[in-house]
């Protein structure tokens, strides 16, 4: 067994060890496994939140792209950076604080809280399982060829190593088991990253002498208008790629669960920080990688190979067990967060919403276990068999996601004037463009990314409706209570969680 291996096995085991030391919590009812007890602090939600949305796409897509377009993909790079702080400084304090007054425990129930109506969970329930599965499908891929490179374990059996350990500790111990796996799989992403940019730079003498070997095989790649140069520059695909990774994330429900599971409103400023901070260390490094690759492995067959081949090429042996531990931290924090909010979404939003209503809180927490389990059975069957290109996966499902839901829950937070009919609209709008716009290939058509169109379709029937609707639909009195408590900086009054359960009640903040 290689040095490569003992060094993924130690990993693999740490996380594990992770789940089973969460497991007490996890288990203290619907609020512990669901959102950590609300506990978390601003360096743990902040690299959470980060290594949750990062994925496989940052070793894989983000590679292949670079590989392939050039400096182009820095497109994508520019929008991922400010994804975080974005979302931690738009929807991070208020969200916090609203979704404790109204009494919510999951992303979506919290939708459905805002704009009272069980369409809206009817709605927004299927379209996040539907899209979170086809992403959890990607970082099974992801984590599948990883260790297939890594150990020379066939695809088949790589793939149920991955599956297997991330199911493992997020069965056990829910989201406080998420939370810290994904903060100790962001500091390893980290350092991973850096060590194979390192390298990289030494081999090819550095960055001037990359860029003009570059240079050598298509000065276009040098520019950030692809390989065709500026004549091909289709502006509508660069909004979307700058739109889908920056204020996309704040459509993504396994991201916005951060939110709620902050130990105090206050937390969000000081995680904005910590998560400012990673992304300007980490993100460019996978795309300048990438097109340096072009130097180092100029005939590589397969493009989404790049960061993992460079690094097996440039570093030494027992460097490349560390970075490899590095790469599956990405695909499995993203992995994990997947999974616990497609079983949150079974368990809370669909089962005990519109199936069993009094379900108890530990009947919940079993119901969300298995449909972990469940989705991780299917996703490996399919990525087994036909496993599509990680770049593409990701990119379609975190469109879809960010087209229907970024409207809806940033009103939720800051316009009082969003209603039911509004938010339906705009979820249903935001959905089916984004899909038909991919599906009909109306991008090579029009030059504009379906990122672009979904905002734009969901934003404006968002907008339109809720205004056309105020008569017949107003906001119920109790949530423009709520709202208005929620622009105030400070303490929630008690007399503002009456009829919430204990545990909720229990966390009222000292201080904002």
């Amino acid at each position: 067994m290689n040095l490569e291996t003992w060094f993924l096995i130690i990993y693999f085991l740490a996380m594990a060890g992770i789940g089973v030391w969460t497991l007490k919590t996890g288990n203290k009812g619907a609020e512990g496994y669901l959102l950590g007890g609300r506990s978390l602090g601003p360096a743990v939600t902040a690299l959470r939140l980060q290594s949750s949305s990062m994925s496989g796409y940052m070793f894989l897509g983000a590679g292949s792209l670079a590989y392939t377009k050039g400096y182009f993909s820095l497109w994508y790079a520019m929008g991922d950076i400010g994804g975080g702080v974005l979302s931690l400084s738009i929807l991070g304090r208020r969200m916090r604080k609203l979704s404790q007054i109204l009494g919510s425990l999951t992303s979506i129930e919290y939708l459905e809280h805002r704009y009272p109506s069980k369409w809206i969970r009817a709605i927004a329930a299927p379209v996040a399982v539907f899209c979170i599965f086809f992403y959890v499908m990607s970082q099974f891929i992801a984590g599948g060829r990883g260790l297939e490179m890594v150990t020379g374990v066939p695809y088949a059996w790589a793939l149920l190593i991955a599956v297997g350990v991330i199911v493992f500790y997020t069965f056990l111990g829910g989201y406080l088991a998420v939370a810290y796996t994904d903060f100790v799989q962001a500091i390893i992403m980290l350092i991973g990253m850096i060590w194979i940019l390192i390298g990289t730079m030494q081999a090819i003498g550095g960055w001037t002498a990359g860029n003009d070997a570059v240079g050598e095989i298509n000065p276009n790649l040098l520019t950030m208008w692809g390989p065709e140069g500026f004549g091909s520059v289709q502006w509508g695909v660069i909004i979307g790629a700058v739109l889908v990774f920056s204020i996309g994330y704040m459509g993504w429900p396994h991201v916005n669960v951060s939110h709620m599971a902050m130990k105090r409103p206050s937390v969000a400023r000081t995680a904005s920080m910590y998560a400012t901070g990673f992304n300007l260390l980490f993100i460019p490094a996978p795309y300048i990688v990438g097109i340096m690759a072009l130097i180092i492995l100029p005939n590589l067959d397969n493009p989404e190979l790049a960061v993992f081949e460079v690094a097996d090429t440039v570093l030494p042996n027992f460097a490349v067990g560390i970075v490899m531990a590095g790469i599956m931290a990405a695909i499995m924090s993203t992995a994990d967060a997947l999974l616990l909010q497609s079983g949150t979404i079974a368990s809370q939003d669909l089962f005990q919403r519109f199936i069993k209503k009094d379900v108890s809180d530990s009947q919940s927490v079993w119901v969300s276990r298995f449909t972990v389990l469940i989705l991780a059975i299917i996703g490996y069957v399919v990525a087994v068999n036909d496993p599509p290109a990680v770049a593409e996966v990701v990119i379609f499902s975190t469109t879809v996601l960010g087209a229907a839901f970024v409207p809806v829950y940033i009103a939720a937070a800051w316009w009082k004037k969003a209603n039911v009919p509004g938010a339906i609209s705009s979820m249903v709008l935001g959905t089916v463009s984004s899909v038909v716009w991919q599906l009909a290939g109306l991008v090579d058509v029009t030059g504009v990314d379906p990122m672009g169109i979904g905002i734009v379709c969901s934003t404006l029937a968002l907008i339109l409706v809720s205004l056309a609707t105020q008569k017949s639909h107003p906001v119920p009195a109790h949530v423009v209570a709520a709202l208005k408590e929620t622009d105030k900086i400070g303490a929630i009054p008690a007399h503002m969680l009456t009829g919430q359960n204990d545990a909720l009640a229990a966390q009222v903040p000292k201080d904002d």
